[in-house]
């Protein structure tokens, strides 16, 4: 039976939703993986949204928080906020409390990707607060490390994305991940997914 990775993100204007859709290519080329996207719900009102210049939402569907339990793998993607992730994903996790009383995401590998506006917003800190989160599920954290080869330590070219995961910056919004940060994205997937298939494997 092919292993379930769920890629569950927030994307306002659609930084996130790029990288999750490299993600998922990258998930799939394993053998064996099942790769799906999800949007956690809303919490701003379409007035609000549109005050904010933000776009359609795309008809990825809406995930519920007992959707989690069924996933052999969970990939969590938001943008930052204040450098920690973004009120609407962090309203998801607090509709967990059943599946934490239950413990029913315990031993399921996670990992994490995001965006920021800029180069100083949050790139480790985003990651490295959200796994408060994962921890509390008793959730294993796994982190891309340095497994992205050279190109982790590109310097002549802005690039996001860190040993805790692939990112992107926004900017003023009008910046979209580079080829650099969506090979990362790729990456992630393509290696997340493979632990994610060996844990199954050695649990079945």
């Amino acid at each position: 039976m092919a292993a379930k990775v769920y890629i569950v993100y927030y994307s306002m204007y659609g930084h996130v939703a790029k990288l999750a859709e490299e993600i998922q290519k990258g998930a799939s080329s394993i053998e064996g993986v099942e790769a799906k996207l999800w949007q956690v719900p809303e919490t701003l009102s379409e007035e609000v949204l549109g005050k904010m210049g933000a776009p359609s939402k795309t008809e990825v569907p809406v995930i519920t928080p007992n959707d989690l339990a069924e996933a052999d793998g969970i990939l969590f993607g938001f943008p930052t906020r204040f450098g920690m992730m973004c009120a609407q994903m962090k309203a998801f996790f607090d509709a967990t409390g059943g599946l934490w009383r239950e413990q029913k995401l315990a031993g399921k590998p996670a990992g994490i990707f995001y965006s920021t506006g800029t180069q100083g917003g949050g790139q480790e800190t985003t990651p490295l607060t959200a796994i408060t989160q994962l921890t509390h599920h008793g959730m294993l954290f796994v982190p891309v490390g340095y497994t992205f080869g050279a190109k982790m330590f590109e310097m002549e070219n802005v690039k996001a994305g860190s040993p805790y995961g692939s990112g992107t910056f926004a900017g003023d919004g009008t910046r979209w991940p580079t080829t650099v940060e969506l090979e990362q994205a790729f990456h992630q997937g393509q290696y997340f997914s493979g632990i994610a298939k060996k844990l199954k494997s050695s649990s079945a």
